[in-house]
């Protein structure tokens, strides 16, 4: 619970903390299985852009210089103890779209085994955790079956692929990947990957020269993503699919739709597979999670930048524990006690179907 200046005591869930295997050998030994055991694979930190002041928050190291996000009584100190998040949406930090696709299937399978046995399976923690499953697009039998192994584990609440990605997420060879999530009752979480393989640039006109540019232009590749998510009529033939964007930027939402809405318009007979107005396609599809890179900060007009597009019904808060900018909970002192409780906890609980005590005193009290 988070108490606010007001005096009001509000749920916390976190829908981003990054969870990451030890070390290669803790992953190569414990999870990965040959012929893949003793292939080569990028490190988390193989990237084309690394943050100036290190990728990682202070103190998230684990015991004995494991890797930072890998200990889950750690993580859940900081959590729970010391930011009074009540429940942690876990996203397995993987190695993004890899050469093989087999290869890449198997890193993800192990990413999965290991937040299960380790962090939802915990004896004292399991219950405050849930999970994403991540799975490889570029392999969709192999994903497939990932979904079949695990769509009845009780504590995972979402599907987790990349947002680099070989071709755009409307394209039909992933349809079947996003009605095997429908079916399984889970959202698609798309989540910009740490330790790519194959490396897109962060630009449909190449690559950046910084740091501060690729971060910046990262968050504009969901845009590519949905808008033609929405031209292919992914939404219209799969009414249950929701998308979680969850590297942020639900700030560049509404006047991208704004634009898509007026190039739209006169266009619909282009798209009969999907007749509707391009922000039709929004309520209930699609979901951000927001951070502190995201604007416009504590302004008059924020509560009201909110409601435009109905982003305060998509916007849920994350932190992305343990990176560098590991985000603190601020709620703009212009949002309603409505649009603060939605950001804190309410879109992610209904979201994500999360019962705790916590929660279930909140709703029943207002």
């Amino acid at each position: 619970m988070k108490e606010f200046s007001d005096g009001a005591r509000v749920p916390v869930i976190d829908a981003s903390v990054h969870i990451f295997c030890q070390s290669n050998k803790d992953l190569r030994k414990n999870f990965l299985r040959e012929p893949f055991r003793s292939r080569g694979f990028p490190d988390y930190e193989m990237d084309w852009y690394g943050a100036p002041g290190g990728e990682y928050a202070d103190r998230t190291t684990g015991p004995d210089d494991r890797y930072p996000g890998s200990d889950p009584d750690v993580v859940a100190k900081h959590m729970f103890d010391d930011r009074g998040v009540d429940v942690a949406i876990l996203h397995p930090m993987t190695r993004g779209i890899m050469p093989d696709r087999h290869l890449g299937t198997a890193l993800a399978s192990a990413h999965n085994e290991m937040m299960v046995t380790r962090w939802l399976e915990h004896s004292e923690f399991g219950e405050k955790f849930r999970g994403t499953l991540r799975v490889n697009p570029d392999d969709i039998a192999g994903a497939l079956r990932e979904i079949e192994k695990y769509k009845d584990h009780p504590r995972i609440v979402q599907l987790g692929i990349p947002l680099q990605s070989r071709e755009l997420y409307g394209k039909p060879q992933y349809w079947p990947l996003w009605e095997a999530a429908v079916d399984a009752g889970w959202p698609v979480a798309v989540h910009f990957e740490v330790g790519s393989g194959i490396q897109m640039p962060p630009t449909p006109s190449g690559v950046t020269r910084t740091y501060e540019q690729f971060v910046g232009f990262t968050a504009l590749n969901y845009l590519y993503h949905l808008m033609n998510m929405i031209a292919e009529g992914v939404f219209e033939r799969s009414p249950a699919l929701k998308f979680v964007w969850a590297d942020g930027a639900a700030d560049l939402l509404t006047p991208f739709i704004w634009r898509m809405d007026c190039f739209g318009r006169p266009h619909l007979e282009q798209t009969p597979w999907a007749p509707r107005m391009p922000s039709d396609y929004l309520p209930g599809h699609v979901y951000f999670v927001q951070g502190s890179l995201d604007g416009p900060g504590d302004v008059d007009f924020a509560g009201e930048w909110a409601g435009f597009t109905n982003k305060d019904d998509m916007v849920m808060y994350g932190s992305s524990y343990p990176h560098w900018q590991l985000n603190e909970l601020s709620v703009p002192s212009t949002y309603t006690a409505e649009q603060r409780d939605k950001l804190c906890w309410r879109n992610a609980a209904q979201l994500y179907g999360i019962q705790s005590p916590a929660l279930s005193a909140s709703a029943a009290a207002q």
